[in-house]
């Protein structure tokens, strides 16, 4: 249970480090969107290409999504309190799941939008040049950003003994998965876009422009739905991966008061964080009053580790199985 949620010996600097690597993630992709963005509109309206406000537009809405991801990364590291048990790691699915909404509405919804209207009225396109420009300087800004959420992607993912993909999906980290997915749709989409503005200069017919509007619009909204569906997973109840799960039973079979485990639940409550719920067999025939003593010492043993929000541990009965670790 490490920063990619596997490693039982990971302390509260390790945590703190994944979490401020992830604030590091979003705000490089903020500072590199907002230059994007501004830039983009400016060869909009100078060009009148229909992939170049499609592109704007994306960049606006991406800018918009990472000032959501660092709201998102800020509240759900606020302590638990008495009203809150659990903490706050859940209101960063919340807020993802926002910042995910708003480039399905924004990305794609005006992207396909005005690629729409491009092809039933079309408008002539000049300038060619300052588009190519931008969209080069876009590329290379892009690409700095992604490099960063893939970089910690990369590393979390070799952790946990998962490929880059899957674990893209499967982090319990949804900003960085945000970024990462974001980045990598900018990148097929400026591509896109100078496929269209190319058309559109090599054959006078804005057509292939409006096209490209729409294609940038239907890949942004296929990235939304899937980080959609991901964060309404989480935020329903996510139980944790089978490599945090074997670390967990690891954990309590190493504890010197259980013989055994015969149930065992883990379900994320946010970034990094997870609730723990287990029936245990304890070392010996203890008295009713002795074995409660017990059992919330070992559940505050389990708490103290930076992973565990919040653990709860029952007795066996005696003809349940054993797990085994």
């Amino acid at each position: 249970m490490s920063q990619s949620d596997t490693q039982p010996d990971a302390g509260p600097e390790q945590n703190a480090n994944a979490g401020d690597e992830s604030t590091l993630t979003v705000l490089l992709a903020f500072g590199a969107n907002l230059a994007i963005a501004v830039a983009k509109s400016v060869a909009a309206a100078m060009t009148g290409s229909a992939s170049m406000v499609a592109e704007a537009t994306h960049s606006w809405a991406d800018t918009g999504n990472e000032v959501l991801l660092l709201i998102a990364n800020r509240r759900s590291r606020h302590a638990a309190d008495k009203a809150h048990p659990l903490g706050f790691g859940r209101e960063a699915y919340i807020w993802s799941m926002f910042a995910a909404l708003g480039l399905f509405a924004l990305g794609a919804g005006v992207s396909i939008t005005h690629g729409v209207q491009e092809l039933f009225n079309p408008e002539p396109a000049s300038d060619f040049g300052v588009a190519y420009a931008v969209l080069g300087i876009s590329f290379v800004l892009e690409a700095i950003s992604f490099r960063q959420a893939y970089r910690q992607l990369r590393t979390e993912a070799s952790d946990a003994d998962r490929d880059l993909l899957e674990h893209a999906l499967k982090t319990s980290d949804p900003t960085v998965r945000a970024v990462f997915a974001e980045d990598a749709a900018a990148l097929i989409g400026l591509v896109i876009a100078f496929a269209g503005v190319l058309a559109h200069q090599l054959t006078g017919s804005p057509i292939p422009d409006a096209l490209g509007s729409i294609a940038v619009g239907v890949l942004l909204g296929v990235i939304a739905l899937i980080l959609i569906d991901r964060n309404r997973r989480f935020l329903v109840g996510e139980e944790a991966s089978p490599q945090l799960r074997g670390a967990g039973l690891e954990t309590l079979l190493s504890l010197p008061e259980v013989s055994r485990v015969t149930f065992l639940r883990m379900e994320y409550l946010g970034p990094r964080q997870v609730y723990l719920v287990a029936g245990v067999d304890l070392v010996g025939d203890l008295a009713e009053h002795t074995v409660a003593g017990i059992l919330r010492d070992l559940e505050g043993q389990l708490e103290a580790h930076p992973h565990i929000v919040k653990a709860v541990l029952t007795l066996s009965n005696e003809d349940e199985p054993s797990l085994l670790a």
